[in-house]
């Protein structure tokens, strides 16, 4: 029997997800830092964490222009990085320990299982899980890079387009919205081939591994669309609802602003991009900074809600939304049970949205407070006027892992890339994972006594 000293230590899947995360951050950090990335002047460390933490966490929030700054060894590195990010960390690490051992220990299952389908539940064969996951991610990623590059071709030699056309494709399926166009996609924004296959890639990308292999299954012919899952009609649904909702929204308020003198064709291309885009992949055809503040309030309402639980996007996941609503519904009717497509959610589901969101509009909040002393100091409201709706949503995008900014991100100070990169790292791994990590379960010996407090 080996030593105790020797054992491998018994660490919680939250754990194991935070600290794979961190060492994927710290080692890319250390890369992208080297004088071999840069084509100028070496990255500093802060902005060299900031990047990689972006890249790792798919946000897209950049200090420095990505196609400019970096060389195509950084660019590739945070491509790859990228890549480890969207499909994480954990699940990757479990692949190649399945591929080599044709097994899978109880605690790293649960934990790819919560990463992939946002679930702990056991599944037939995890290893057909991880070989279709990959299947899938290549297969899309491969099929939008093609068109891109056929996009990109008409203005770049081959070579170059090819290039182009894989590195947008991995960050738009990954949700990352790292560009290498300075204007990141503003001079596509009336070309419906990219826009088109960008959006699909998004959407794809935030939908969530377990929707789309239900969804191959249904195209499959072995499963019909009425036995779809709860949670993927959830997913499917709201989905279809919140993109032309948004453009509808935008179109409206940005009428006589950002959309003035734009054909119908490219007002309609701005705003179902703008409306996708924020859930959440970071790509813009506008310059988001020249959005009235009722547009950018209500992206930042599209950034905190996010794209579904296992998927590549950040925010509180729109399947989480689609519960709190039917638990708004359901209480303001005087129903006990909050019921959705003729289903009764899991009471033991109701408390867990409802601390996700607390947890999650507490942290945000309390992280818009320290941004705003870090980046505008003791100035009086008057003085920093226009300047606390980009602190707003700087911190909502980064926690969202959206990756749109109004200005603020190159212009940051060190501390505020710190608080900035905090909430990516949140944003990405979870509130209540985070949480659990410093939380224990433990059996109360005794229950208090019941009473009532007013409430509302």
């Amino acid at each position: 029997m080996p030593s105790p000293r020797f054992r491998r230590p018994r660490l919680k899947p939250a754990q194991l997800i935070i600290l794979s995360f961190s060492g994927a951050i710290l080692l890319g950090s250390a890369l992208l830092a080297l004088p071999m990335a840069a084509t100028g002047e070496a990255a500093t460390w802060i902005d060299a964490l900031f990047t990689i933490t972006s890249a790792t966490c798919v946000t897209g929030l950049a200090v420095v222009d990505t196609g400019t700054y970096f060389t195509t060894f950084g660019q590739v590195l945070i491509l790859i990085f990228i890549q480890l990010g969207g499909l994480g960390i954990t699940t990757l690490s479990a692949m190649i320990f399945y591929v080599f051992t044709d097994s899978l220990p109880l605690r790293d299952r649960e934990v790819v299982l919560r990463t992939l389908a946002g679930t702990k539940a056991v599944t037939p064969s995890l290893g057909q899980l991880l070989k279709a996951v990959l299947v899938l991610t290549f297969a899309i990623e491969g099929i939008g890079a093609l068109i891109l590059t056929l996009c990109f071709a008409r203005t770049h030699t081959l070579p170059e387009a090819a290039y182009l056309g894989v590195f947008h494709s991995i960050s738009a399926f990954c949700n990352a919205g790292f560009g290498l166009f300075s204007d990141n996609l503003v001079s596509y924004q009336g070309d419906w081939v990219v826009n088109c296959t960008i959006m699909a890639l998004i959407v794809l990308g935030g939908l969530g591994f377990s929707v789309l292999l239900e969804l191959l299954r249904v195209a499959q012919g072995q499963q019909p669309w009425s036995r779809l899952s709860l949670h993927s009609k959830v997913v499917l649904f709201a989905t279809a609802l919140l993109i032309p909702l948004g453009a509808a929204v935008i179109w409206v308020i940005e009428q006589g602003n950002i959309l003035e003198g734009m054909s119908a064709s490219t007002q309609f291309l701005v705003c179902m991009f703008q409306s996708v885009s924020p859930r959440t992949a970071g790509f813009n055809t506008v310059d988001i900074g020249r959005l009235t503040d009722p547009t950018l309030f209500f992206i930042i309402m599209l950034m905190f809600i996010g794209g579904a639980s296992g998927s590549c996007a950040g925010g509180i996941k729109v399947n989480t939304f689609a519960v709190l609503v039917a638990l708004t519904w359901s209480r303001l009717h005087g129903r006990p049970d909050v019921e959705i497509f003729q289903r009764r959610i899991s009471p033991f589901a109701i408390p867990r949205v409802v601390t996700l969101v607390i947890l999650s509009v507490c942290f945000v909040t309390g992280m818009v407070l320290l941004l705003s002393l870090s980046e505008q100091g003791m100035l009086s409201h008057q003085e920093s006027r226009g300047a606390f709706i980009e602190v707003v949503f700087e911190a909502f995008s980064a926690f969202g892992t959206v990756g749109l900014s109004a200005g603020l991100t190159p212009h940051l100070s060190t501390l505020g890339k710190l608080l900035i990169v905090t909430l990516m790292f949140v944003g990405r791994i979870g509130p209540l994972t985070l949480a659990a990590l410093f939380t224990e379960r433990k059996k109360r010996p005794l229950r208090y006594p019941e009473e009532n407090v007013l409430v509302g």
